[in-house]
């Protein structure tokens, strides 16, 4: 087996979807929220309020700025479903490109990057969560089952005469480094 999907054990006897592709051509898996799930808008609480003390160059109070920064996190969607792959590959997270537009959810940094040794690791079990944020006005409730991202299995290259590194992965989601 080369590279594909299965399902995280905890959602084995699930409904959770496995990705697949929605037409012949198509690079990218879609893949699904594997449970209700509500991202808040970021334009809750004192946001708004702080971003406009910020911008009329006015002092906010610290509980008000940790607040305001809170907001701005972004929610792991689970999905329930780890991807194995080659040593020499990566499966990259993206948008669907109707979400901006329809929903206003995005991943914050446009794609994510899911690592071969991620799969199976011992925090997890390599469970792929897509990392979002909500820039609509109101709170939005994504359906078990509803279309939350792609993923695009890539190769990748190194650089002549690297160091290999020597580190195992031993956590899950963000552990490969600070």
């Amino acid at each position: 087996m080369k590279r594909g999907f299965e399902k995280v054990s905890s959602y084995a006897a699930s409904s959770a979807k496995l990705p697949r592709r929605a037409t012949q051509n198509a690079a990218g898996y879609d893949f699904f929220a594997s449970k209700d799930f509500v991202l808040p808008s970021i334009w809750k609480k004192n946001f708004i309020k702080v971003l406009a003390a910020l911008k009329k160059g006015q002092a906010v109070a610290p509980d008000e700025m940790t607040a305001a920064q809170k907001i701005l996190k972004p929610y792991l969607v689970p999905t329930g479903i780890k991807a194995y792959m080659g040593d020499d590959e990566y499966l990259l997270l993206a948008d669907r490109s109707s979400a901006p537009l329809k929903r206003g959810l995005v991943l914050p940094n446009g794609v994510g990057i899911i690592d071969a040794d991620y799969y199976n690791n011992d925090n997890n079990e390599g469970e792929i969560f897509f990392q979002l944020l909500n820039f609509s006005l109101f709170d939005q409730t994504i359906k078990q089952g509803e279309k939350i991202g792609q993923g695009i299995f890539m190769p990748y290259l190194t650089a002549d005469g690297e160091e290999k590194p020597t580190a195992k992965r031993t956590g899950g989601f963000g552990s490969s480094g600070k």
